[in-house]
């Protein structure tokens, strides 16, 4: 999956990074990829601010307006709306050091490359499978942890995975999820997910850790988010961390249980690498898991 269009104000013409083999118009091209410069963006912004996340259409062919309208309105809703299946890898591998204490087992809903780097770093081995992988699949390799990655679309339209995920978390090794993983999980726990007027984008995204007390700066990209009222209803389950400028859920772990989730990116570098601890946790109740026989959760 890419991009649909790109909407700049600015198209830069030339390109810098040191490792670029082509230019962005070449890309956009060659992908078959329409793109709009010269726009407002300031005020589209606002405009999706005040009335909430919507479909657009660009278009360098068609130029009558009522016919563009038409198009537009056949678009589907992103609620409802399953996309982690058109990027799912479709055969397992495998990727770091065989040697390494640790095996994760990844379910694959379109994982950031920077997710696994992250295991791999931390002496972890990493078997990322497909989204449709079954749970003795992947038992069989003797995981000792599950990490559900982040991915495009709504969760509510993924039963089955949701059901994946609940037996995942019900199988007692130590689980992590990531975006649209820890929406996954929450709603395996019967708490609800819900589409958001707009969504978070961007990287200085600040957020609250409840266990510590210290706030970090995040870099998040959702459209969906756990339902707050459900949450705190739900007494197996305890709030972690909180989005401090809307007071939405960022982070749940299941009480008693090495089971723990956050709702934006922390293999991303917006800058600071405020949340890259969370992985350090989820190789500690791996370790204390594994060496001790029983679960037992480190502060998430």
């Amino acid at each position: 999956m890419s991009i649909a269009g790109l909407v700049v104000k600015k198209f830069s013409e030339v390109w810098s990074r040191s490792g670029g083999t082509g230019s962005l118009e070449d890309y956009l091209k060659r992908s078959g990829v329409v793109g709009i410069s010269d726009i407002d963006t300031r005020k589209l912004v606002r405009h999706i601010r005040d009335h909430g996340a919507q479909n657009a259409l660009i278009s360098s062919t068609e130029m009558d307006v009522e016919v563009l309208k038409r198009k537009l309105a056949e678009a589907p809703s992103m609620a409802g709306l399953e996309l982690s299946s058109t990027v799912s890898t479709k055969e397992a591998h495998v990727v770091g050091d065989a040697s390494a204490p640790f095996r994760v087992a990844l379910v694959d809903f379109g994982v950031k490359l920077n997710i696994e780097r992250c295991l791999t770093e931390r002496d972890c081995q990493v078997k990322v499978f497909p989204m449709d992988a079954s749970l003795q699949d992947m038992l069989a390799w003797k995981p000792h942890g599950f990490l559900l990655s982040n991915g495009p679309g709504a969760p509510g339209a993924m039963p089955s995975s949701v059901a994946l995920v609940k037996a995942i978390v019900e199988s007692g090794v130590p689980v992590f999820g990531i975006c649209l993983g820890h929406q996954l999980w929450a709603e395996s726990q019967g708490i609800g997910t819900e589409k958001m007027h707009h969504g978070h984008r961007g990287i200085n995204h600040p957020i609250k850790n409840l266990i510590t007390g210290h706030d970090e700066i995040t870099s998040q990209n959702h459209g969906f988010v756990a339902n707050r009222e459900e949450t705190e209803r739900n007494g197996a389950v305890e709030i972690t961390h909180v989005h401090l400028n809307d007071g939405s859920i960022a982070g749940i772990r299941l009480k008693g249980r090495p089971v723990f989730s956050v709702q934006y990116h922390p293999e991303a570098g917006p800058g600071p690498y405020d949340a890259r601890y969370l992985f350090d946790d989820f190789v500690a109740n791996m370790r204390s898991h594994t060496s001790v026989g029983k679960p037992q959760l480190q502060n998430a």
